[in-house]
């Protein structure tokens, strides 16, 4: 017994030094989004959909919840933002090509219409993210207009 004690207190301790330690936040300007919000001009429901179900995790604008304080769920965030903006960074959208804005859009249109965005384990925590079948369908008919737009401009 006394062993399970001493492994217990080390195990404590070891968590409570892990809180003074933490990734880097993903705390970039709101202004990193304004090219993409004015290439590809969403209207006010699909904009306020975005906000608050995808610049979290796929944008330099991340509004952090209190329990990202915590080690290790903050490391976790951490990863899950770094890997969302390794498939699609609104961010970096100014930098994309043509052909690359229309394959992150079919991408972003492929994801949402799957249901696999927002990723469950985000929506756990942000009810807001859920979307509705109507705020699915009002993403898709957006992204499909803008790569309508897109293919347009890609003609010679």
């Amino acid at each position: 017994m006394k062993i399970i004690k001493k492994i217990l207190v080390v195990l404590l301790i070891a968590f409570i030094i892990m809180q003074f330690f933490g990734p880097d936040k993903n705390e970039g300007d709101l202004t990193s989004i304004n090219a993409f919000i004015a290439d590809t001009n969403p209207p006010n429901d699909v904009h306020e959909i975005l906000k608050n179900a995808c610049f979290d995790c796929h944008s330099d604008v991340t509004r952090y919840p209190w329990y990202n304080k915590i080690t290790p769920i903050n490391y976790w965030m951490a990863d899950h933002i770094d890997h969302g903006k390794g498939h699609f960074d609104v961010s970096s959208w100014e930098g994309y090509s043509l052909k690359k804005k229309d394959h992150k859009m079919d991408e972003l249109i492929e994801m949402v219409e799957a249901k696999e965005m927002p990723l469950p384990s985000y929506t756990w925590t942000h009810g807001d993210a859920k979307l509705s079948e109507a705020q699915i369908k009002a993403i898709v008919d957006w992204g499909k207009a803008v790569r309508a737009k897109y293919s347009e401009q890609m003609q010679p």
